[in-house]
């Protein structure tokens, strides 16, 4: 097996589901700007996600339709040249 192929900088970091407000803590290596007060009143890193476990209907059984496509083209028309 190869030594030291694994990242050594596993950091607590908090990660939201954007799409139904879920937060979870947990050690991640992932890159952010964004910060935001825990429970247990320390301050961690944020990584918004647009769908989890708590949001994905594999997990859920409730057949849920995520607007990517929409909030792309509400994007363009609105920086659209004119």
């Amino acid at each position: 097996m190869r030594q030291d192929i694994h990242p050594k900088a596993y950091r607590f970091v908090v990660f939201k589901d954007m799409s139904n407000g879920h937060t979870f803590l947990t050690r991640s290596t992932a890159a952010s700007k964004e910060t935001i007060k825990w429970e247990d009143g320390n301050e961690y890193p944020l990584i918004k996600l647009e769908i989890s476990n708590t949001s994905h209907p594999f997990f859920t059984g409730q057949k849920m339709l995520v607007d990517t496509a929409g909030r792309i083209d509400k994007f363009n028309k609105k920086y659209a040249k004119k």
